[in-house]
């Protein structure tokens, strides 16, 4: 909740404000997750988290997916859903004013 307020209170871009930005930014929110979910249960807990730091390696590089496509799909899952968040709430305010409008006229 204090995420989609702070969102909120940030200045828009007019040229964002259209249901294909939005969809772009749902699109990369889903993308984006499947990386990070597919990263972590790939390395599992101890990969993800303590691996580097403690020495605690794999036996050999992981490769399935999302590894077979990107050499970090963690930072690029990560990086895909801060830009759909960006994206996401800047068209979520055309949808609520549309709604008020509508609400208005009748």
């Amino acid at each position: 909740m204090c995420f989609t307020q702070a969102m909120l209170s940030q200045p828009r871009m007019q040229s964002l404000d259209n249901p294909a930005a939005y969809h772009v930014g749902l699109a990369l929110l889903g993308v984006g997750g499947v990386f990070v979910l597919s990263s972590f249960l790939a390395l599992g807990f101890t990969g993800t988290f303590l691996g580097d730091y403690f020495g605690i390696l794999k036996e050999a590089r992981v490769t399935m997916f999302p590894f077979s496509i990107l050499d970090n799909p963690m930072y690029w899952g990560s990086t895909a859903i801060y830009l759909g968040w960006a994206i996401v709430p800047f068209t979520a305010e055309i949808y609520q004013q549309k709604a008020s409008q509508a609400y208005k006229r009748s």
